[in-house]
Protein backbone atom coordinates (compact mmCIF):
# COMPACT_ATOMS: atom_id res chain seq x y z
CA UNK A 1 0.00 0.00 0.00
CA UNK A 2 1.20 3.49 -0.88
CA UNK A 3 0.52 6.43 1.42
CA UNK A 4 0.24 10.21 1.20
CA UNK A 5 1.29 12.59 3.96
CA UNK A 6 -0.50 15.90 4.42
CA UNK A 7 0.20 18.79 6.75
CA UNK A 8 -2.45 21.34 7.66
CA UNK A 9 -0.45 24.29 9.00
CA UNK A 10 -3.05 26.39 10.78
CA UNK A 11 -2.85 29.40 13.05
CA UNK A 12 -3.35 27.19 16.11
CA UNK A 13 -0.84 24.51 15.12
CA UNK A 14 -0.02 21.74 12.67
CA UNK A 15 -2.07 18.65 11.95
CA UNK A 16 -0.18 15.84 10.23
CA UNK A 17 -2.40 13.30 8.49
CA UNK A 18 -1.73 10.04 6.70
CA UNK A 19 -3.97 8.81 3.89
CA UNK A 20 -3.77 5.66 1.84
CA UNK A 21 -3.65 5.91 -1.95
CA UNK A 22 -7.47 5.75 -2.08
CA UNK A 23 -7.84 8.78 0.16
CA UNK A 24 -8.83 6.85 3.30
CA UNK A 25 -7.57 8.38 6.55
CA UNK A 26 -5.02 6.17 8.31
CA UNK A 27 -3.82 8.31 11.23
CA UNK A 28 -3.35 11.91 12.36
CA UNK A 29 -1.56 13.93 15.03
CA UNK A 30 -1.72 17.57 16.11
CA UNK A 31 0.89 19.84 17.70
CA UNK A 32 -0.01 23.41 18.68
CA UNK A 33 1.76 26.70 17.91
CA UNK A 34 1.70 29.92 19.89
CA UNK A 35 0.79 33.34 18.50
CA UNK A 36 2.41 36.44 20.00
CA UNK A 37 0.87 39.93 20.21
CA UNK A 38 3.74 42.29 21.16
CA UNK A 39 2.04 45.50 19.97
CA UNK A 40 -1.34 46.68 18.78
CA UNK A 41 -1.91 45.14 15.33
CA UNK A 42 1.08 42.80 15.60
CA UNK A 43 0.19 39.09 15.29
CA UNK A 44 3.39 37.04 15.11
CA UNK A 45 4.56 33.45 15.10
CA UNK A 46 7.98 31.80 14.98
CA UNK A 47 8.74 29.79 11.82
CA UNK A 48 10.97 27.62 14.03
CA UNK A 49 7.80 26.65 15.90
CA UNK A 50 6.11 25.70 12.62
CA UNK A 51 8.98 23.39 11.77
CA UNK A 52 9.06 21.93 15.27
CA UNK A 53 5.32 21.25 15.08
CA UNK A 54 5.81 19.50 11.73
CA UNK A 55 8.64 17.37 13.12
CA UNK A 56 6.79 16.45 16.32
CA UNK A 57 3.46 15.73 14.61
CA UNK A 58 5.23 13.55 12.03
CA UNK A 59 6.90 11.52 14.77
CA UNK A 60 3.60 11.03 16.59
CA UNK A 61 1.88 10.13 13.33
CA UNK A 62 4.42 7.49 12.34
CA UNK A 63 4.26 5.98 15.81
CA UNK A 64 0.47 5.70 15.57
CA UNK A 65 0.43 4.40 12.00
CA UNK A 66 3.16 1.80 12.40
CA UNK A 67 4.04 1.79 8.71
CA UNK A 68 7.35 1.78 6.86
CA UNK A 69 8.11 5.45 5.99
CA UNK A 70 9.23 4.23 2.56
CA UNK A 71 5.53 3.59 1.83
CA UNK A 72 4.90 7.37 1.93
CA UNK A 73 5.43 8.36 -1.67
CA UNK A 74 4.52 12.05 -1.53
CA UNK A 75 3.41 14.89 0.71
CA UNK A 76 1.95 18.38 0.47
CA UNK A 77 1.29 21.21 2.89
CA UNK A 78 -1.79 23.40 3.33
CA UNK A 79 -0.76 26.66 5.00
CA UNK A 80 -2.38 29.74 6.53
CA UNK A 81 -2.27 32.65 4.13
CA UNK A 82 -0.59 36.04 3.63
CA UNK A 83 2.79 35.09 5.03
CA UNK A 84 6.02 37.04 4.50
CA UNK A 85 8.97 34.97 5.69
CA UNK A 86 12.39 36.45 4.82
CA UNK A 87 15.03 33.95 3.64
CA UNK A 88 18.63 34.95 2.87
CA UNK A 89 20.58 33.98 -0.22
CA UNK A 90 22.39 31.30 1.77
CA UNK A 91 19.13 29.85 3.02
CA UNK A 92 18.94 31.37 6.49
CA UNK A 93 15.77 32.55 8.20
CA UNK A 94 16.29 36.28 8.82
CA UNK A 95 13.63 36.94 11.47
CA UNK A 96 12.77 34.92 14.56
CA UNK A 97 9.20 36.26 14.60
CA UNK A 98 7.19 36.94 11.44
CA UNK A 99 3.77 38.52 10.82
CA UNK A 100 0.97 36.03 10.17
CA UNK A 101 -2.17 36.51 8.09
CA UNK A 102 -4.07 38.61 10.67
CA UNK A 103 -1.16 41.03 11.32
CA UNK A 104 -2.14 44.59 10.36
CA UNK A 105 1.05 46.54 11.12
CA UNK A 106 1.58 47.60 7.48
CA UNK A 107 -1.16 50.25 7.34
CA UNK A 108 1.21 53.09 6.45
CA UNK A 109 2.66 51.02 3.61
CA UNK A 110 -0.79 50.20 2.24
CA UNK A 111 -1.85 53.85 2.46
CA UNK A 112 1.25 54.88 0.50
CA UNK A 113 0.61 52.22 -2.16
CA UNK A 114 -2.92 53.52 -2.75
CA UNK A 115 -1.66 57.03 -3.44
CA UNK A 116 -0.40 55.52 -6.71
CA UNK A 117 -2.91 52.72 -7.34
CA UNK A 118 -6.69 53.00 -7.44
CA UNK A 119 -7.92 50.80 -4.59
CA UNK A 120 -11.11 49.67 -6.32
CA UNK A 121 -9.25 48.64 -9.48
CA UNK A 122 -6.66 46.86 -7.32
CA UNK A 123 -9.35 44.91 -5.48
CA UNK A 124 -11.24 43.99 -8.66
CA UNK A 125 -7.96 42.70 -10.15
CA UNK A 126 -6.60 40.82 -7.15
CA UNK A 127 -9.75 39.83 -5.24
CA UNK A 128 -7.83 40.74 -2.07
CA UNK A 129 -10.80 41.59 0.13
CA UNK A 130 -9.22 41.42 3.57
CA UNK A 131 -8.12 44.77 5.00
CA UNK A 132 -5.27 45.71 2.66
CA UNK A 133 -2.45 45.84 5.26
CA UNK A 134 -2.82 42.11 5.84
CA UNK A 135 -1.57 41.20 2.35
CA UNK A 136 1.98 40.01 1.86
CA UNK A 137 3.29 42.80 -0.35
CA UNK A 138 2.56 45.42 2.32
CA UNK A 139 4.29 43.33 4.98
CA UNK A 140 7.33 43.15 2.69
CA UNK A 141 7.17 46.93 2.32
CA UNK A 142 7.07 47.18 6.11
CA UNK A 143 10.26 45.10 6.33
CA UNK A 144 11.89 47.46 3.81
CA UNK A 145 10.88 50.54 5.79
CA UNK A 146 11.29 49.29 9.36
CA UNK A 147 13.87 46.48 9.08
CA UNK A 148 16.04 47.53 6.12
CA UNK A 149 18.83 45.03 6.86
CA UNK A 150 16.41 42.11 6.80
CA UNK A 151 14.90 43.39 3.55
CA UNK A 152 18.32 43.95 1.98
CA UNK A 153 19.59 40.48 2.90
CA UNK A 154 16.41 38.62 1.90
CA UNK A 155 16.62 36.68 -1.34
CA UNK A 156 12.92 35.83 -1.15
CA UNK A 157 9.89 36.46 1.03
CA UNK A 158 7.85 33.27 1.09
CA UNK A 159 4.63 31.96 2.60
CA UNK A 160 4.04 29.75 5.61
CA UNK A 161 3.73 26.41 3.85
CA UNK A 162 6.45 27.49 1.43
CA UNK A 163 8.80 27.76 4.41
CA UNK A 164 8.05 24.14 5.31
CA UNK A 165 8.66 23.12 1.69
CA UNK A 166 11.95 25.04 1.77
CA UNK A 167 13.05 23.30 4.98
CA UNK A 168 12.31 19.97 3.33
CA UNK A 169 13.72 20.55 -0.15
CA UNK A 170 15.88 23.69 -0.12
CA UNK A 171 13.74 25.15 -2.94
CA UNK A 172 12.24 28.65 -2.65
CA UNK A 173 8.93 28.82 -4.53
CA UNK A 174 5.18 29.12 -4.09
CA UNK A 175 2.02 28.00 -5.84
CA UNK A 176 -0.80 29.78 -7.66
CA UNK A 177 -3.24 29.67 -4.75
CA UNK A 178 -0.79 31.15 -2.22
CA UNK A 179 0.52 33.75 -4.69
CA UNK A 180 -3.03 35.00 -5.17
CA UNK A 181 -2.81 36.42 -1.64
CA UNK A 182 0.37 38.38 -2.36
CA UNK A 183 -1.38 41.66 -3.16
CA UNK A 184 0.24 41.90 -6.59
CA UNK A 185 -1.31 38.88 -8.35
CA UNK A 186 -3.94 39.17 -11.09
CA UNK A 187 -6.63 36.50 -10.76
CA UNK A 188 -7.60 37.14 -14.36
CA UNK A 189 -4.11 36.90 -15.87
CA UNK A 190 -2.78 34.35 -13.32
CA UNK A 191 0.53 36.13 -12.75
CA UNK A 192 2.24 38.86 -10.76
CA UNK A 193 1.50 42.31 -12.17
CA UNK A 194 4.54 44.48 -12.85
CA UNK A 195 2.49 47.64 -12.35
CA UNK A 196 1.59 46.76 -8.76
CA UNK A 197 5.08 45.53 -7.91
CA UNK A 198 6.52 48.80 -9.22
CA UNK A 199 4.03 50.81 -7.14
CA UNK A 200 5.09 48.90 -4.04
CA UNK A 201 8.76 49.64 -4.63
CA UNK A 202 9.60 46.03 -3.76
CA UNK A 203 12.31 44.32 -5.78
CA UNK A 204 10.41 41.79 -7.96
CA UNK A 205 13.28 39.31 -7.50
CA UNK A 206 12.26 39.00 -3.85
CA UNK A 207 8.94 37.36 -4.81
CA UNK A 208 8.96 33.55 -5.18
CA UNK A 209 8.44 31.77 -8.49
CA UNK A 210 4.89 30.44 -8.98
CA UNK A 211 4.01 26.82 -9.83
CA UNK A 212 0.78 24.78 -9.90
CA UNK A 213 -0.19 23.29 -6.53
CA UNK A 214 0.58 19.83 -7.90
CA UNK A 215 4.12 20.73 -9.00
CA UNK A 216 6.74 18.40 -7.53
CA UNK A 217 9.18 20.74 -5.78
CA UNK A 218 11.67 17.96 -5.11
CA UNK A 219 12.62 15.11 -2.80
CA UNK A 220 13.13 15.59 0.93
CA UNK A 221 16.73 16.48 1.69
CA UNK A 222 18.60 13.79 3.68
CA UNK A 223 18.98 16.05 6.74
CA UNK A 224 15.27 16.92 6.82
CA UNK A 225 14.29 13.30 6.15
CA UNK A 226 16.34 12.16 9.14
CA UNK A 227 14.78 14.82 11.37
CA UNK A 228 11.27 13.90 10.24
CA UNK A 229 11.79 10.16 10.19
CA UNK A 230 10.78 10.00 6.52
CA UNK A 231 12.39 8.46 3.47
CA UNK A 232 14.58 10.82 1.42
CA UNK A 233 12.77 9.44 -1.62
CA UNK A 234 9.49 11.07 -0.55
CA UNK A 235 8.35 13.69 -3.08
CA UNK A 236 7.20 17.14 -1.92
CA UNK A 237 4.49 18.90 -3.93
CA UNK A 238 3.97 22.67 -3.87
CA UNK A 239 0.71 22.44 -1.89
CA UNK A 240 -1.74 25.28 -1.42
CA UNK A 241 -3.21 28.01 0.72
CA UNK A 242 -5.56 26.77 3.43
CA UNK A 243 -8.73 28.16 1.81
CA UNK A 244 -8.04 26.32 -1.43
CA UNK A 245 -6.94 23.04 0.17
CA UNK A 246 -9.94 23.03 2.47
CA UNK A 247 -12.28 23.67 -0.46
CA UNK A 248 -10.72 20.76 -2.33
CA UNK A 249 -10.94 18.46 0.70
CA UNK A 250 -14.60 19.42 1.14
CA UNK A 251 -15.21 18.44 -2.52
CA UNK A 252 -16.00 22.07 -3.38
CA UNK A 253 -14.62 22.22 -6.88
CA UNK A 254 -17.60 23.05 -9.11
CA UNK A 255 -19.67 26.22 -9.41
CA UNK A 256 -21.92 26.71 -6.37
CA UNK A 257 -20.24 24.15 -4.09
CA UNK A 258 -19.86 25.79 -0.66
CA UNK A 259 -18.59 25.09 2.83
CA UNK A 260 -18.18 26.81 6.19
CA UNK A 261 -14.82 26.52 7.90
CA UNK A 262 -14.97 26.74 11.67
CA UNK A 263 -11.51 26.96 13.15
CA UNK A 264 -9.60 29.77 14.85
CA UNK A 265 -11.20 32.10 12.32
CA UNK A 266 -14.34 31.27 10.36
CA UNK A 267 -15.23 31.67 6.73
CA UNK A 268 -17.75 30.66 4.10
CA UNK A 269 -16.34 29.80 0.70
CA UNK A 270 -17.87 28.98 -2.65
CA UNK A 271 -16.15 27.49 -5.67
CA UNK A 272 -16.65 29.15 -9.05
CA UNK A 273 -15.10 29.33 -12.51
CA UNK A 274 -14.71 33.12 -12.18
CA UNK A 275 -13.71 35.20 -9.15
CA UNK A 276 -16.64 36.66 -7.19
CA UNK A 277 -15.65 40.27 -6.58
CA UNK A 278 -17.68 43.22 -5.30
CA UNK A 279 -15.90 46.34 -4.09
CA UNK A 280 -18.59 47.34 -1.60
CA UNK A 281 -18.74 44.00 0.23
CA UNK A 282 -15.22 42.78 -0.66
CA UNK A 283 -15.43 38.98 -0.74
CA UNK A 284 -11.85 37.75 -0.72
CA UNK A 285 -10.72 35.38 -3.44
CA UNK A 286 -7.94 32.85 -3.78
CA UNK A 287 -7.05 30.84 -6.84
CA UNK A 288 -8.13 27.22 -6.31
CA UNK A 289 -5.79 24.25 -6.31
CA UNK A 290 -8.09 23.01 -9.09
CA UNK A 291 -7.09 24.59 -12.41
CA UNK A 292 -9.69 27.01 -13.77
CA UNK A 293 -11.49 27.42 -10.43
CA UNK A 294 -11.48 30.08 -7.72
CA UNK A 295 -12.46 30.06 -4.06
CA UNK A 296 -14.36 33.20 -3.11
CA UNK A 297 -15.12 33.74 0.56
CA UNK A 298 -16.30 36.03 3.30
CA UNK A 299 -14.98 35.66 6.81
CA UNK A 300 -14.81 36.62 10.45
CA UNK A 301 -11.44 36.76 12.16
CA UNK A 302 -12.52 35.33 15.49
CA UNK A 303 -14.62 32.15 15.54
CA UNK A 304 -13.16 29.22 17.45
CA UNK A 305 -10.76 31.54 19.24
CA UNK A 306 -13.74 33.50 20.65
CA UNK A 307 -15.10 30.29 22.13
CA UNK A 308 -11.65 29.33 23.41
CA UNK A 309 -11.29 32.80 24.96
CA UNK A 310 -14.61 32.36 26.78
CA UNK A 311 -13.57 28.95 28.10
CA UNK A 312 -10.29 30.37 29.39
CA UNK A 313 -12.10 33.25 31.09
CA UNK A 314 -14.90 31.22 32.67
CA UNK A 315 -12.99 28.13 33.75
CA UNK A 316 -9.77 27.15 35.42
CA UNK A 317 -7.21 25.18 33.45
CA UNK A 318 -8.55 21.76 34.47
CA UNK A 319 -12.24 22.63 33.97
CA UNK A 320 -14.58 23.45 31.14
CA UNK A 321 -14.42 20.92 28.35
CA UNK A 322 -16.13 22.01 25.16
CA UNK A 323 -18.62 19.13 25.51
CA UNK A 324 -19.60 20.38 28.96
CA UNK A 325 -19.98 23.91 27.62
CA UNK A 326 -22.23 22.66 24.79
CA UNK A 327 -24.42 20.87 27.32
CA UNK A 328 -24.72 24.00 29.44
CA UNK A 329 -25.47 26.17 26.39
CA UNK A 330 -28.31 23.84 25.43
CA UNK A 331 -30.01 24.68 28.74
CA UNK A 332 -30.37 28.33 27.63
CA UNK A 333 -33.17 29.11 25.13
CA UNK A 334 -32.66 30.27 21.55
CA UNK A 335 -31.57 33.88 21.80
CA UNK A 336 -29.82 33.32 25.16
CA UNK A 337 -32.45 35.30 27.07
CA UNK A 338 -31.73 38.46 25.09
CA UNK A 339 -27.93 38.36 25.34
CA UNK A 340 -26.04 38.98 22.10
CA UNK A 341 -22.32 38.42 21.55
CA UNK A 342 -20.36 40.29 18.87
CA UNK A 343 -17.33 38.08 18.02
CA UNK A 344 -14.97 40.70 16.55
CA UNK A 345 -12.35 39.98 19.21
CA UNK A 346 -9.56 40.01 16.59
CA UNK A 347 -10.72 43.14 14.78
CA UNK A 348 -13.04 43.76 11.87
CA UNK A 349 -12.98 41.85 8.59
CA UNK A 350 -14.33 42.97 5.23
CA UNK A 351 -17.83 42.42 6.61
CA UNK A 352 -17.39 45.15 9.17
CA UNK A 353 -17.70 48.90 8.90
CA UNK A 354 -14.23 49.33 10.38
CA UNK A 355 -11.13 47.15 10.88
CA UNK A 356 -11.05 48.68 14.41
CA UNK A 357 -14.28 46.86 15.35
CA UNK A 358 -14.29 45.53 18.89
CA UNK A 359 -16.17 42.57 20.32
CA UNK A 360 -18.38 42.24 23.36
CA UNK A 361 -21.74 41.37 24.86
CA UNK A 362 -24.85 43.49 24.33
CA UNK A 363 -27.95 43.33 26.50
CA UNK A 364 -26.07 41.93 29.51
CA UNK A 365 -28.19 41.91 32.68
CA UNK A 366 -27.87 40.57 36.21
CA UNK A 367 -30.23 37.76 35.27
CA UNK A 368 -27.82 36.26 32.75
CA UNK A 369 -26.07 33.01 33.58
CA UNK A 370 -22.96 31.20 32.48
CA UNK A 371 -25.21 29.11 30.21
CA UNK A 372 -26.54 32.27 28.54
CA UNK A 373 -23.01 33.58 27.98
CA UNK A 374 -21.90 30.32 26.36
CA UNK A 375 -24.97 30.04 24.13
CA UNK A 376 -24.74 33.72 23.20
CA UNK A 377 -21.10 33.29 22.19
CA UNK A 378 -21.88 30.34 19.93
CA UNK A 379 -24.91 32.11 18.46
CA UNK A 380 -22.90 35.28 17.86
CA UNK A 381 -20.33 33.40 15.80
CA UNK A 382 -23.12 31.77 13.77
CA UNK A 383 -24.94 35.07 13.26
CA UNK A 384 -21.75 36.79 12.13
CA UNK A 385 -21.15 33.99 9.63
CA UNK A 386 -24.79 34.27 8.50
CA UNK A 387 -23.95 37.86 7.56
CA UNK A 388 -20.99 36.48 5.59
CA UNK A 389 -23.26 33.96 3.86
CA UNK A 390 -25.74 36.67 2.85
CA UNK A 391 -22.96 38.69 1.20
CA UNK A 392 -21.96 35.73 -0.99
CA UNK A 393 -25.57 34.82 -1.75
CA UNK A 394 -26.10 38.32 -3.15
CA UNK A 395 -23.32 37.70 -5.68
CA UNK A 396 -23.77 34.08 -6.73
CA UNK A 397 -25.92 31.00 -6.30
CA UNK A 398 -24.98 29.07 -3.15
CA UNK A 399 -26.16 25.47 -2.80
CA UNK A 400 -29.09 24.57 -0.53
CA UNK A 401 -26.88 22.49 1.74
CA UNK A 402 -23.80 23.56 3.67
CA UNK A 403 -20.89 21.42 4.78
CA UNK A 404 -19.23 22.41 8.07
CA UNK A 405 -15.51 21.68 8.24
CA UNK A 406 -12.80 22.42 10.79
CA UNK A 407 -12.49 21.74 14.49
CA UNK A 408 -15.68 23.57 15.49
CA UNK A 409 -17.68 21.21 13.28
CA UNK A 410 -17.20 18.45 15.86
CA UNK A 411 -19.98 19.94 18.00
CA UNK A 412 -23.45 18.57 17.23
CA UNK A 413 -25.00 21.46 19.19
CA UNK A 414 -23.11 24.03 17.13
CA UNK A 415 -24.06 22.32 13.86
CA UNK A 416 -27.74 22.60 14.84
CA UNK A 417 -27.27 26.30 15.57
CA UNK A 418 -25.84 26.75 12.08
CA UNK A 419 -28.82 24.95 10.54
CA UNK A 420 -31.24 27.20 12.44
CA UNK A 421 -29.39 30.46 11.77
CA UNK A 422 -28.36 29.73 8.16
CA UNK A 423 -31.81 28.27 7.43
CA UNK A 424 -30.03 25.53 5.51
CA UNK A 425 -29.50 21.81 5.71
CA UNK A 426 -26.13 21.20 7.37
CA UNK A 427 -24.05 18.27 6.14
CA UNK A 428 -21.66 16.21 8.18
CA UNK A 429 -19.15 14.29 6.08
CA UNK A 430 -16.31 11.88 6.71
CA UNK A 431 -13.92 14.68 5.68
CA UNK A 432 -15.36 17.25 8.06
CA UNK A 433 -12.39 17.63 10.40
CA UNK A 434 -9.81 16.64 7.79
CA UNK A 435 -10.81 18.82 4.84
CA UNK A 436 -7.59 20.85 4.73
CA UNK A 437 -5.46 17.76 5.15
CA UNK A 438 -7.45 15.78 2.60
CA UNK A 439 -7.14 18.63 0.12
CA UNK A 440 -3.36 18.67 0.56
CA UNK A 441 -3.26 14.87 0.19
CA UNK A 442 -5.27 15.17 -3.04
CA UNK A 443 -2.74 17.70 -4.37
CA UNK A 444 0.04 15.22 -3.65
CA UNK A 445 -1.91 12.31 -5.16
CA UNK A 446 -2.49 14.16 -8.43
CA UNK A 447 1.01 15.62 -8.39
CA UNK A 448 2.72 12.23 -8.40
CA UNK A 449 0.15 10.50 -10.61
CA UNK A 450 -1.56 8.28 -8.03
CA UNK A 451 -4.83 9.97 -9.02
CA UNK A 452 -5.57 10.88 -12.62
CA UNK A 453 -7.32 14.13 -11.60
CA UNK A 454 -9.09 15.88 -8.72
CA UNK A 455 -12.41 14.23 -9.59
CA UNK A 456 -11.32 11.33 -7.38
CA UNK A 457 -12.14 13.47 -4.33
CA UNK A 458 -15.87 13.09 -5.03
CA UNK A 459 -15.70 9.38 -4.25
CA UNK A 460 -13.69 9.99 -1.07
CA UNK A 461 -16.08 12.51 0.55
CA UNK A 462 -19.23 10.83 1.85
CA UNK A 463 -22.14 12.52 3.66
CA UNK A 464 -22.66 10.90 7.07
CA UNK A 465 -25.49 13.00 8.45
CA UNK A 466 -27.93 15.75 7.47
CA UNK A 467 -29.21 18.29 10.01
CA UNK A 468 -32.42 20.18 9.30
CA UNK A 469 -33.37 23.60 10.73
CA UNK A 470 -35.87 23.70 13.61
CA UNK A 471 -38.74 25.97 12.50
CA UNK A 472 -39.32 27.54 15.93
CA UNK A 473 -35.66 28.47 16.28
CA UNK A 474 -35.53 29.82 12.72
CA UNK A 475 -38.34 32.27 13.57
CA UNK A 476 -36.48 33.45 16.67
CA UNK A 477 -33.17 34.00 14.86
CA UNK A 478 -34.90 35.89 12.05
CA UNK A 479 -35.95 38.45 14.66
CA UNK A 480 -32.48 38.56 16.20
CA UNK A 481 -30.43 38.91 12.99
CA UNK A 482 -31.26 42.59 12.18
CA UNK A 483 -30.61 43.54 15.81
CA UNK A 484 -27.28 41.71 15.68
CA UNK A 485 -26.36 43.52 12.45
CA UNK A 486 -27.14 46.91 14.00
CA UNK A 487 -25.10 46.20 17.13
CA UNK A 488 -22.18 44.95 14.99
CA UNK A 489 -22.16 48.29 13.16
CA UNK A 490 -22.16 50.15 16.46
CA UNK A 491 -19.20 48.10 17.70
CA UNK A 492 -17.25 49.27 14.65
CA UNK A 493 -18.01 52.88 15.57
CA UNK A 494 -17.01 52.20 19.18
CA UNK A 495 -13.78 50.59 17.98
CA UNK A 496 -12.91 53.68 15.96
CA UNK A 497 -13.52 55.85 18.99
CA UNK A 498 -11.33 53.66 21.22
CA UNK A 499 -8.55 53.58 18.61
CA UNK A 500 -8.53 57.38 18.53
CA UNK A 501 -7.84 57.65 22.27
Amino acid sequence: MKYLLAYDLGTGGTKASLFDENGKSAASAFVGCQTFFPKNGYHEQRPADWWESVVRSTGQLLEKAGIDPAQIVALAVSGHSLGAVPISRDGKLLAEFVPIWSDSRAKAQADKFFTQVDEERWYMTTGNGFPAPLYSIFKIMWYRDECPEIYKNAAKFIGTKDYINFKMTGVLCTDRSYASGSGVYSLWEERYLEEYIAASGVDPEKLPEIFPSTHVVGKILPKAAAELGLSPETLVCAGGVDNACMALGAACMEDGDAYTSLGTSGWIAVSSSAPIVNFEKKPYVFAHCVPGQYVSATCIFSAGNSFRWLRDVLYTEDEGSYAEMDKLAASSPAGANGLLFIPTLAGGSGLDKSPNAKGGYAGLELKHTRADMIRSTLEGICLNLRMALDVLAEQTAVGGSMLIVGGGGKSAFWRQLFADIYEKEILESNAGQDAGSLGAAAVAAVGVGLWKDFGEIKSVCQVKKRIEPVAENVRQYRKILPVFEKISEMYSDIGDMISAL
